[in-house]
């Protein structure tokens, strides 16, 4: 058995977990060891398990993948047959019996949300209410394992606040849910009581409901196991640098293009 660290852009994709007629990370990954040759059952490697199943659009540095793998399958020879904009760059050897998802004892993520008029200060405030252990179920569509022992730290980054979230877990859309509960609470549009009634036990229906943020500002950061140690393949690393640096540079111009367009619309209207 042998646990992958896989880094991906999740905006080409539509969430990691495999659908039909949808491009996923699983896809990806699956199609890259069945190109390799590496043994399957079925679809999947014996073992086959990932530590979180991201939302469309939702990117990742450490999500994980474990299976039974051939000694010669290090991150780098993986990466071989991976798209440029997935990227194997750490891997483990762990025990027989491993499970990627269950085995995780802590995940965390982190969004990065545009907003340079927002006071870090009253975030941090609303953060603490919704820190500790909480029935997060007004926060996602799931129905079980909405019980979570939260931490969350903010700090400010330039324009943006770096909003980091820890748990044993996460249901679905809970991190983007409450990244617009907290930045309603920042911006003075909702009020600790708004935060009690999110986490009472009666539901929250219809208009009441917190929409979840977008996607695409949120990178699963960290899956962490009890006594696995991660060996980082300097090959992978490297081109993971490059890649992703590269995808940096890209998304760099195309909002300098939106920013020009902006700017040459307020000139001519102020022309006008």
């Amino acid at each position: 058995m042998r646990a992958f660290r896989i880094a991906y852009d999740g905006r080409p994709f539509h969430g990691f977990q495999r659908q039909p007629d949808v491009a996923t990370v699983a896809d990806a990954l699956l199609s890259a060891l069945r190109e390799l040759d590496v043994p399957l059952e079925g679809d999947t490697p014996p073992g086959y398990a990932a530590a979180g199943r991201t939302d469309a659009g939702v990117s990742a540095l450490a999500q994980t993948v474990a299976f039974e793998a051939p000694e010669w399958l290090s991150p780098a020879a993986f990466n071989s047959a991976l798209p440029a904009h997935v990227r194997a760059w750490a891997c483990a050897d762990v025990p027989d019996g491993f499970h990627a998802t269950h085995d995780a004892v802590e995940r965390g993520y982190t969004y990065a949300l545009y907003a340079p008029e927002v006071d870090r200060s009253r975030a941090r405030d609303g953060a603490r209410l919704l820190a500790g252990e909480r029935d997060f179920h007004n926060l996602t569509p799931d129905e079980t394992g909405t019980v979570r022992d939260l931490a969350v730290e903010i700090e400010r980054d330039g324009p943006f606040l770096e909003i980091a979230f820890r748990a044993d877990g996460f249901a679905r859309q809970l991190v983007r849910r409450l990244v617009t509960l907290l930045e309603a609470f920042a911006r003075g549009e909702a009020d600790r009581d708004r935060i009690e009634r999110v986490l009472d036990l009666e539901p929250l229906d219809g208009p009441e409901g917190i929409a979840p943020s977008p996607p695409e500002p949120l990178v699963l950061t960290e899956v962490v196991y009890p006594d696995v140690t991660f060996r980082v393949d300097d090959e992978a690393a490297a081109s993971a640098r490059t890649v992703f640096r590269q995808r940096h540079e890209q998304s760099r111009s195309r909002a300098r293009a939106a920013r020009s367009i902006r700017d040459g619309v307020a000139a001519d209207i102020a022309d006008q």
